[in-house]
């Protein structure tokens, strides 16, 4: 009689069903994210493979890659099959891609859409657990001068010192900003703090001849502009 345990092990897959034979004779791209997570955790268990070990943790967070980041060492070992060598390797490799993505994002320089503000803070906002405002400070041409973390707060809120804002943009020397914060909730809908703090951050600029471009709620997966829904 077959030993069950066997037909788990990716040993016994032909080359093209093995992630690491498949990646090399056909190419990363062809992978599934299961497949590149079963190439970080090497094994699964005697009760199944280290592919359907990672879709079975996949599928926790809704197959989303960046909610898998989020996942602590802790909470990856909660996973029967992962140890804390495992757990490291899949938050080793989860982090390097934010920082990938942090690198590209450095690159944007000057803002041409709102897109472009989702690009340039998603890496520094987009995964947080807690509220953070941010602001761009921006010179005629649109290029980025500075970009400061304003406050920082609990998943309920932030506080923001409009007169704060005032002093950073005069003696940054902007002539234009740009307010962003996140939503570690995923609600990309303004609420009436957002609305007010806006106005507020707006009618104080119009006195110093500073113009508020936009501003932008930023989750994981995507934004909200007050610019683009004309409400700024």
């Amino acid at each position: 009689m077959q030993d069950k345990s066997k037909s788990f092990s990716i040993k016994n897959w032909s080359d093209d069903d093995k992630p690491r034979e498949k990646l090399v004779q056909k190419g990363r791209s062809v992978l599934s994210d299961a497949e590149l997570i079963a190439i970080l955790i090497g094994s699964g268990s005697r009760a199944e493979s280290a592919v359907e070990l990672s879709k079975r943790i996949l599928a926790t967070v809704d197959n989303n890659l960046n909610e898998l980041g989020r996942l602590s060492i802790k909470q990856l070992m909660t996973f029967k099959g992962i140890g804390e060598a495992k757990a490291v390797s899949i938050t080793a490799a989860l982090e390097i891609g934010r920082r990938r993505r942090e690198e590209d994002a450095a690159k944007i320089d000057k803002i041409g859409s709102s897109q472009d503000v989702y690009h340039l803070l998603q890496p520094l906002l987009g995964d947080l657990e807690h509220e953070e405002f941010w602001i761009l400070f921006l010179n005629n041409s649109n290029k980025v001068l500075h970009k400061a973390q304003l406050s920082k707060g609990g998943i309920t809120g932030t506080l923001v010192d409009v007169r704060l804002v005032m002093k950073q943009t005069l003696e940054i020397g902007a002539v234009a900003i740009i307010l962003a914060h996140n939503h570690p909730s995923g609600t990309l809908s303004p609420s009436a703090a957002d609305k007010q703090i806006t106005q507020k951050i707006k009618t104080a600029s119009e006195t110093l001849d500073v113009k508020v471009l936009d501003h932008l709620i930023i989750t994981q997966k995507s934004y909200y502009s007050f610019a683009d829904e004309k409400i700024l």
